[in-house]
């Protein structure tokens, strides 16, 4: 019916509707945005835009508690406050004593990933070298000397899982002298653009690893990497997931591989972190296309809509859990020599670059 009517109205009449509506939202959006409070209440009655964020956030949280008690092949908890360690491992001057708060939770969720099959052998190195580098140099104060304690009665169990190198922080100067130059490195990040136009060539998989695989050493709060990728190299598949992007028309269809770059929420115990997968597969994600770019394959970074509907049709077609959600897609390929690229031209350093005073 409503589509009916639309037809039958002048096109004058749904314009003067059109700006009337549009100036109404503009008002509306006014009297809301006084405080934090009223915009609450703005979208909590008149815009749901935010639902899926408030519930994928809840439910994050519940899941990060559930693994508390429950890991399976890593653990955020774990990967975080080994981090934390690091840090504190590394401190100039590093005090006598640290970590207090949080070291017998560490211990015991260590414990709980020696005991659980399947466990990350890299993963659990990595704790296992700093708990033992940080019971080495720190003076027991309170709960300290429990957690050594506890710690001693895993030494045995885990040691088998070692080799020579440590997993510990090292100086700067031990790190390999880079061997790019800024023109090269320049020249790299040129050669990588938005390319939507490829060759009917299958994409293979080895090169999606070797690519992911660098793209994981770009940094992390707290070093969790809170983000997965699920690929497809199945142009027909590529292609019905792209267009659930909206924006990939006129060339979705000539996508060979694509990589969907999802966050995961349930490594957060509360909400403050919640942009946090944002930050980090991002980071990640650039280093995963520039890596792609030096193995002969281009890529198109492909936005993805905050839009319900959307939402819902990836997580079906994913099988993700409510708390883990897209943040962009990436189509994958061996570009068309012949096919086009946008100019697009980039903002320079004066207008990006601003001084703090």
């Amino acid at each position: 019916m409503k589509s009916i009517l639309l037809k039958l109205l002048p096109r004058s009449i749904k314009e003067l509707a059109k700006k009337c509506l549009s100036t109404f939202s503009i008002l509306t959006v006014k009297l809301f945005s006084i405080n934090g409070f009223t915009a609450s209440i703005y979208y909590l009655i008149l815009d749901r835009s935010f639902y899926r964020e408030h519930k994928a956030s809840l439910l994050g949280r519940l899941s990060f508690q559930k693994k508390l008690k429950q890991v399976d092949n890593s653990s955020a908890l774990l990967r975080r406050n080994i981090h934390r360690l690091e840090k504190g491992l590394i401190m100039r001057p590093r005090r006598a004593s640290f970590a207090e708060a949080y070291v017998l939770e560490t211990v015991e969720v260590f414990i709980l990933a020696v005991q659980t099959k399947g466990f990350c052998k890299k993963e659990l190195k990595w704790a296992t070298d700093v708990l033992q580098k940080y019971f080495e140099v720190v003076e027991d104060q309170g709960r300290i000397s429990l957690a050594r304690a506890t710690f001693a009665t895993t030494n045995e169990p885990v040691s088998g899982n070692h080799s020579k190198a440590k997993s510990v922080p090292y100086s700067h100067a031990s790190l390999p002298a880079p061997s790019v130059e800024f023109e090269e490195l320049t020249q790299l990040y040129t050669r990588r653009r938005s390319v939507r136009w490829y060759q009917d060539r299958q994409v293979e998989k080895k090169s999606l690893e070797k690519a992911v695989n660098s793209a994981s050493l770009a940094p992390s709060a707290c070093n969790r990497q809170p983000f997965f990728f699920n690929y497809t190299a199945d142009g027909a598949l590529a292609s019905n997931i792209a267009e659930l992007a909206m924006g990939t028309v006129g060339f979705a269809g000539n996508i060979p591989a694509l990589i969907v770059v999802v966050g995961d929420l349930s490594n957060y115990p509360s909400e403050r972190d919640r942009h946090v997968i944002y930050i980090d597969a991002s980071l990640a994600a650039m280093q995963l296309m520039l890596a792609l770019e030096t193995l002969g394959l281009s890529s198109c970074p492909i936005n993805w809509p905050d839009v319900e509907s959307r939402e819902r049709l990836m997580q079906n077609k994913l099988g993700l859990q409510y708390f883990e959600r897209p943040i962009m897609l990436i189509a994958v390929g061996y570009a068309m020599p012949a096919g086009e690229i946008p100019f697009s031209q980039k903002k320079s350093a004066d207008m990006l670059l601003k001084e703090i005073l």
